[in-house]
């Protein structure tokens, strides 16, 4: 007896589009590999001239990546995979996007293609963000922030009169 099999590839799906998750997630592991390697360097050690050279190509092909390889396959996944063009207008549930020159209450027209662009804006944030956040993170890596008071001779915290 023989039955039918119902096979679902996932990575068919609408949405799933291989080259933008693949190049997403590049990015984000080479990012989380700067914190690994940020614990394991000891603080204050000087960098060689060889060290600087793959550090600035690391940081290069990582802002590379971020920058244009990521925003560009979601842009490409959005108009090929999507179908996401500017004649296709978006009007959302219970029509709350539709324009008012189309009979809505909405001020403009919105179409989907906008909304991708709205989307790679978002991405090129979050990018530029951890960024800023990795950046932060290792200027100030190893430096311990004190929140005791200093002690008087009689164990009891000191503290400024203003």
């Amino acid at each position: 007896m023989t039955g039918t099999m119902l096979a679902i590839d996932i990575l068919k799906w609408p949405g799933m589009n291989q080259a933008f998750l693949f190049s997403f997630a590049i990015t984000m592991v080479l990012t989380g590999l700067v914190f690994v390697y940020g614990k394991r360097r000891p603080i204050g050690t000087p960098v060689s001239w060889g060290e600087a050279m793959i550090g600035s190509v690391y940081a290069f092909f990582v802002m590379f990546l971020a920058y244009g390889v990521v925003p560009h396959q979601w842009l490409v996944h959005v108009q090929n995979e999507l179908g996401w063009q500017s004649d296709k207008m978006l009007y959302g549930p219970g029509d709350i996007f539709k324009s008012q020159a189309k009979g809505g209450s909405f001020p403009f027209d919105i179409n989907y293609l906008q909304v991708g662009d709205i989307i790679v804006t978002g991405i090129y944030g979050l990018f530029l963000g951890l960024q800023i956040y990795t950046w932060v993170w290792w200027q100030k890596r190893g430096k311990s922030v004190s929140t005791e008071l200093e002690q008087s001779t009689y164990g009891r915290p000191l503290v400024k009169k203003v």
